[in-house]
């Protein structure tokens, strides 16, 4: 992958103006399970969330969230999602790595995330980060009745 294609993209702090365009990747990504608008709006919001997106040419074609707490032992990654044109750019693994930034500036020691079972592109992506299954939680992605993979992160092993 060249620089010059990595270059265009900006990573940056979201804000509920980003609203509609996350939402249009979050509907296009998450097609059965997609957060709502309220919810994805109260996330942006939310006192302890940290959201970014990612953007190339000025449109927003990725976006990635954190839930963590100052001091607090742990973080979870709430959210990603890189929209289908903007793949294969390593958008996702930058959003991914800001994430595990914050948690650490924030002194987690610990960040945890679900993965849809299906979904092993991600899985791979987030055991080259450093994450390692822990569990599975059956039947959480519903309504497609799909288990999700509890990945963890001990902040000292992370790897970039």
């Amino acid at each position: 992958m060249s620089d010059a294609r990595k270059a265009a993209a900006v990573i940056r702090r979201a804000t509920a103006d980003d609203l509609d365009a996350i939402m249009a990747i979050e509907t296009s990504v998450f097609v059965t399970d997609a957060w709502s608008p309220e919810l994805m709006r109260s996330e942006l919001e939310a006192p302890h969330s940290f959201y970014l997106v990612a953007e190339r040419d000025g449109e927003v074609v990725g976006y990635s969230g954190l839930r963590a707490v100052v001091s607090a032992a742990d973080a979870d990654i709430q959210t990603i999602a890189v929209a289908p044109e903007a793949r294969r750019l390593g958008l996702g693994r930058a959003l991914m790595n800001e994430m595990i930034a914050e948690a650490t500036r924030l002194g987690a020691r610990e960040i945890f995330l679900e993965v849809r079972a299906d979904n092993p592109d991600a899985q791979r992506l987030y055991s080259t980060l450093g994450f390692e299954p822990l569990g599975v939680r059956p039947h959480y992605y519903q309504p497609d009745d799909v288990d999700a993979v509890v990945m963890g992160l001990a902040v000292e092993e992370v790897r970039r």
